[in-house]
């Protein structure tokens, strides 16, 4: 039997350098187009959850194919955070969370062969130091958080103002490693 080809439901390249570390190399990678807005009332956990699971179905899949798509929230209490598309918008992300625990709602959803939706959820918590002014400047400056969930990148200089980290590094970073192996070994997928 052959085994199946892996397809990466994702244009981040930071999914990408994830599946690396676990010897996934994606045969095909299809960005996804859909509707990302939080439905009215909307809970983080079920959010992040729907979103990777339209994201995989979103995307065609060919025979020998396992789809892979993840969606990575961040929320302080039920509300969730945009991206920071803006330095306005990414200035307010990091006044929020300075100094209190956010939560980082990774999802994860694969179609085997078969054409079956397997998923899994990570929640890690993260509390960041509370920011000077400076700090929040400086930090905006070098340009890393924006179009970021939440409005940083925890595998850059934020690392440097996070206190406590419980859970998975890699979620936050965009794909929980642990869980995506396991789903990927059990859809057949080759890891190196």
């Amino acid at each position: 039997m052959i085994a199946p080809s892996l397809v990466l439901a994702s244009s981040s390249p930071r999914r990408r350098d994830l599946l690396a570390r676990i010897g996934a190399q994606p045969a095909r990678i299809a960005s996804p187009d859909i509707d990302e807005s939080p439905l009215k009332a909307e809970q983080p956990r079920a959010y992040a959850l729907r979103l990777a699971m339209a994201k995989a179905a979103a995307v065609e899949r060919g025979p020998g194919e396992v789809v892979l798509a993840g969606d990575t929230t961040v929320a302080v209490g039920r509300r969730i955070l945009p991206p920071a598309e803006t330095e306005a918008v990414q200035r307010s992300l990091l006044g929020l969370i300075s100094g209190r625990r956010h939560s980082c709602i990774s999802a994860i959803c694969v179609i085997d062969l078969a054409g079956t939706a397997r998923t899994r959820l990570v929640e890690t918590v993260v509390t960041f130091k509370r920011l000077t002014e400076t700090e929040i400047d400086a930090y905006i400056a070098c340009g890393e958080g924006l179009g970021k969930a939440g409005g940083y990148a925890i595998q850059g200089r934020a690392e440097a103002l996070i206190r406590y980290v419980a859970g998975s590094h890699s979620g936050v970073i965009g794909l929980p490693l642990f869980e995506t192996r396991t789903l990927l070994k059990a859809a057949g997928v080759p890891l190196g």
